[in-house]
């Protein structure tokens, strides 16, 4: 994973660690790797996915158990809203580099929909 200098590495591996429980990587009820495997997996410190996974807890996406480790939440609902959250995220992301850019609405509009069909019909 590359890492951005403008976020805090524990906020990125907690969206990476979010999207993976959003599209299925870590389904429903599974097992998530443990705190060692995934530092040495993403090159960081320990405390670094600690802190991660603390924060995944919080939000209800999984929760611990005392002597078996950590499990992805079996609840939709959050999932749901996980996805929502990190498509939100890249959405906001996109207008703020069109707005940059000095696109209007409707030109940010046209080149959404027509990669949409163009991801679509190269699928």
């Amino acid at each position: 994973m590359d890492f951005d200098n403008t976020q805090p590495i524990w906020l990125q591996l907690h969206d990476e660690f979010a999207r993976n429980i959003a599209v299925g990587i870590w389904p429903p009820g599974s097992r998530i790797p443990g705190v060692r495997d995934l530092a040495s997996q993403m090159g960081v410190n320990p405390n670094t996915v600690q802190r991660s996974l603390a924060e995944l807890e919080r939000t209800g996406l999984c929760r611990s158990e005392r002597t078996s480790g950590r499990f992805v939440t079996d609840d939709p609902r959050l999932i749901e809203k996980a996805q929502l959250t990190l498509a939100t995220d890249a959405a906001r992301d996109f207008i703020v580099k069109a707005k940059g850019l000095h696109m209007s609405s409707e030109q940010a509009t046209h080149l959404i929909t027509t990669q949409w069909k163009d991801t679509i019909t190269h699928e």
